[in-house]
């Protein structure tokens, strides 16, 4: 619930945000006020952009688009300060809050701290209104309101930190953890002189658009369950993106670990499929070889579940060590679905 909490209220608050600014930007256009509107569709735009990360499957960049919304606010309520409206400074108040809210601290303190520069010059030098000390004065408490906020987040953040070692809404261990981890089993497979190997389950939305968002993740739960009853006592599964599972498997080589992949897979398949989804499951899987470390073990996997998926999906994929071409192998899924 927590989870779903942080996902959905953001979502209500940016769609009405959108709707709101939408129509302050239409008004200000026809009253003739281009700043005004210039600041109130880039405020459209972070409502907008402000919840999503990276790509969506249209390719958006939601990222890039963030900070330009984000830039165009700035320096429209800067340049509002020497050329008008006067109004667009009570804008200025929140304008720290939302610099910290998209942007990581170390980003965002240095351009607050620019921004109140600029704007302690203009309402020094470049405006002759009377009350442009209160203003300024207001600007200054909540803009250190704003910095206290942020201290208690960061503060209350690392706090935690070592508290969030599962995913609430999988129960899968969290992905912070996963470097670390893998570093420790690799070491131990070698001293001991054991096999190890990983596995990387990915679901193939790529390939189905007839699903919604929301549908696949209510399964996400179930889908951390089938893999806790699955998995050995000593094995580890992580969530690594939103719906991809990366498993460490000690003391297994390369085709037992294929062979696992394959019933996990195949069994998720099941899964899918009784929930009324058309999706399927592909994964990949990497076995330790001399060299590898954390990273790179991690990087060979993804590569296995990118060319399963890249092949048409619904296929266990072994990674194939360019070294030794013959040590990969490939195990299409049966019953006609690929």
């Amino acid at each position: 619930m927590p989870q779903t909490a942080e996902k959905f209220l953001p979502g209500k608050f940016s769609r009405s945000g959108f709707i709101a600014f939408g129509l302050t930007t239409g008004l200000c256009l026809a009253a003739g006020e281009l700043l005004a509107g210039v600041a109130a569709a880039a405020a459209a735009g972070l409502c907008l952009a402000g919840t999503h990360r990276g790509k969506d499957r249209q390719g958006r960049p939601w990222t890039q688009l963030r900070a330009f919304f984000l830039v165009t606010l700035v320096l429209a309520l800067v340049a509002a300060i020497w050329t008008g409206p006067w109004s667009l400074s009570h804008w200025l108040y929140a304008l720290p809050l939302v610099l910290f809210a998209m942007a990581p601290v170390y980003l965002a303190a240095p351009v607050t701290l620019a921004f109140m520069f600029f704007v302690l010059a203009g309402t020094q030098w470049a405006v002759a209104l009377p009350d442009r000390h209160q203003m300024m004065t207001a600007l200054v408490l909540t803009t250190l309101l704003g910095a206290i906020l942020v201290f208690m987040r960061e503060y209350k953040s690392r706090q935690l930190a070592p508290l969030r070692r599962t995913d609430e809404l999988t129960q899968a261990a969290s992905r912070e953890y996963l470097s670390a981890d893998l570093h420790k089993e690799i070491q131990r497979s070698e001293r001991e002189g054991t096999h190890m190997s990983v596995m990387m389950i990915g679901l193939d939305t790529h390939l189905s658009d007839v699903d919604p968002d929301a549908d696949i993740r209510a399964i996400l739960p179930r889908i951390g369950r089938y893999l806790h009853s699955q998995l050995r006592d000593f094995d580890t599964y992580y969530r690594v993106a939103d719906l991809q599972f990366l498993v460490i498997l000690p003391g297994t080589n390369t085709a037992e670990a294929a062979r696992t992949a394959e019933q996990v897979r195949a069994g998720l398949c099941t899964l899918l499929a009784s929930h009324g989804l058309k999706l399927t499951v592909s994964t990949g899987v990497a076995g330790l070889n001399i060299g590898d470390d954390a990273d790179s073990l991690q990087q060979s996997v993804a590569n296995a579940l990118r060319r399963a998926q890249q092949q048409g999906g619904n296929r266990t994929q072994t990674y194939s060590n360019p070294a030794a071409p013959n040590s990969a192998g490939e195990h299409p899924a049966s019953g006609g679905h690929q």
